[in-house]
């Protein structure tokens, strides 16, 4: 009796663990079984393309969820940098494929670092709540993007620029999901390879003991925030970089995206657990739905729609879930 109780219990904790995956596979069943179009190769590499930006927006929202925070700036943090990069390479002209790549992530690094440093400094140092910081910086980054744009996009860059955004590599796999997966193999390691990692898990489960233990909690929290931002700004990037134009409209509710694929991955609001592979899965479950959607003729205030219920969705998991504990 015990040893059919013991299987049980592993059956479902099993489902619960990868409920996810199985909700995925379930999916692409249905969505081919109505739309055959959607296996073919060309489709497939397209929803790799089409979620490679909201990953890099998710891998930062990642690092601040962990810790227990939030971040609503990140999709106009993107929009900013889209604008610098596209205004520094259009001051510049032409330009090889490795300089536009360096300053693609040269523009990360200083428009997502400033944007994220002040959001962590707002947190660590003045105490205010992550809801109010990033709101405050999803203000102020969208507009600063609207003035030194004039409102306008910037448009006719250099061809070398599009490399990132447009071109492949060896003429099969696109060179932003290339980017992507590199990144995801880094955090990933990050994650649980390196004391860093353990350190933000530590703080999002609780930040009192991990104070106690030596753990320097502002800088973890602060960090996150900065990380954030850099690839928010680089997923910015890339996106003007795919589109051939900088416009300070872009990314407009990618935040929300980011946000529902981390949590719908089994990244907990309350901080403290998750992962990068979760939110791997999260972002393509997302992607996959939308491009379903669009395959099957939904109309797009439907896709918003959706998008709402999947929010919804993946915070009454995560509470189930800490109540169950």
């Amino acid at each position: 009796m015990n040893s059919i109780t013991n299987s049980n219990n592993k059956i479902s904790k099993f489902l619960v663990d990868n409920i996810l995956v199985l909700f995925l596979v379930i999916l692409c069943v249905v969505i081919t079984i109505n739309e055959p179009r959607f296996i073919s190769p060309l489709n497939l590499m397209n929803v790799l393309i089409q979620v490679s930006i909201n990953m890099l927006l998710a891998t930062g929202m990642t690092f601040v969820i962990l810790t227990g925070g939030i971040d609503l700036s990140v999709g106009s943090v993107a929009a900013l940098a889209g604008v610098v990069v596209a205004i520094v390479i259009k001051h510049i002209g032409e330009v090889s494929i490795i300089n536009s790549v360096l300053i693609i992530f040269s523009v990360s690094v200083i428009v997502g670092g400033v944007c994220g440093g002040i959001c962590a400094f707002s947190i660590t140092r003045l105490k205010v709540a992550p809801f109010i910081a990033t709101l405050a910086m999803f203000s102020m980054a969208r507009g600063f993007g609207y003035v030194i744009s004039d409102g306008r996009p910037v448009f006719q860059l250099a061809d070398n620029f599009k490399w990132l955004g447009q071109h492949r590599l060896f003429d099969s796999l696109p060179v932003l999901v290339t980017l992507v997966i590199i990144l995801v193999a880094v955090v990933y390691i990050i994650f649980t390879r390196i004391p860093y990692g353990r350190y933000l898990f530590s703080v999002g489960s609780n930040e009192d003991v991990s104070f106690l233990s030596g753990v320097n909690v502002n800088f973890v929290k602060a960090s996150a925030y900065i990380v954030s931002g850099i690839l928010a700004a680089l997923g910015g990037c890339c996106l003007a970089s795919k589109l051939g134009t900088g416009q300070p409209a872009a990314a407009s509710g990618y935040e929300l995206t980011a946000i529902a694929a981390v949590v719908l991955g089994g990244t907990s609001l309350n901080g403290g657990k998750g992962g990068i592979i979760k939110t791997a899965i999260g972002v393509l479950t997302i992607g996959i739905i939308n491009n379903g959607l669009n395959l099957l003729g939904v109309s797009s205030y439907w896709q918003t729609i959706t998008m709402g219920a999947i929010i919804l969705l993946a915070v009454v998991l995560d509470n189930y879930k800490v109540r169950a504990k």
